[in-house]
């Protein structure tokens, strides 16, 4: 047994008896045993399918590609509407509630989604390029600057104009635009000093 799963076993939960039980149900099945966030996590082929959790008024199960289960029992909740969209949660208040037969069923059927490639990938979001219009101006008007900055990632651009943006005054805003003009030209992005360190 991994030395941080021991450690975590070995903590005194109000859980114990409950958790015991779900690490029994897990560990016949053909899963990895391991800690991750602090918890332990059940892993096929070096992909998460299942980890266990206990908090203040209940235990349970996280499958991380729930969303794919059939659920036909409906015990499957998510918790974090706008946040997750795949991870899903099994609840347990007593250890009566725990279903041997049933948890088994579960993590067969998400071993065996993993094992045909099925996986919801997360969407992440994009923020939008705003450039300000003073930053516009000088790029319209400077082409070589136009050219370096077009040279920078999504990311970098969007640090450079949020520089500017972000300025409440325009002699504020005046004076970043003629610092940021020749680590442009320079090619330098406005925050590499920091990230090379």
């Amino acid at each position: 047994m991994d030395s941080k799963v021991k450690e975590y076993f070995e903590k005194k939960h109000q859980w114990s008896k409950e958790l015991a039980l779900m690490r029994k149900i897990l560990l016949e099945a053909p899963l990895k045993e391991t800690i991750k966030w602090g918890a332990p996590t059940y892993t096929f082929n070096g992909k998460n399918i299942v980890g266990m959790a206990a908090y203040k008024n209940y235990c349970g199960l996280w499958f991380f590609q729930g969303a794919l289960l059939n659920d036909k029992h409906n015990v499957l909740h998510n918790v974090q509407e706008e946040k997750t969209k795949v991870m899903l949660q099994w609840r347990f208040h007593t250890i009566s509630e725990i279903d041997i037969n049933l948890i088994k069923e579960y993590v067969l059927e998400a071993i065996e989604n993993q094992k045909q490639g099925k996986e919801i990938k997360p969407i992440r979001k994009t923020k939008l390029l705003m450039i300000p219009e003073l930053l516009q101006n000088e790029l319209e008007s400077n082409q070589s600057l136009k050219e370096n900055f077009e040279k920078f990632s999504s990311s970098k651009k969007r640090e450079y104009a949020s520089y500017i943006s972000e300025a409440k005054r325009e002699t504020t805003k005046l004076s970043r635009l003629s610092k940021i003009i020749p680590m442009i030209l320079n090619g330098a992005g406005l925050h590499d000093k920091y990230r090379n360190c």
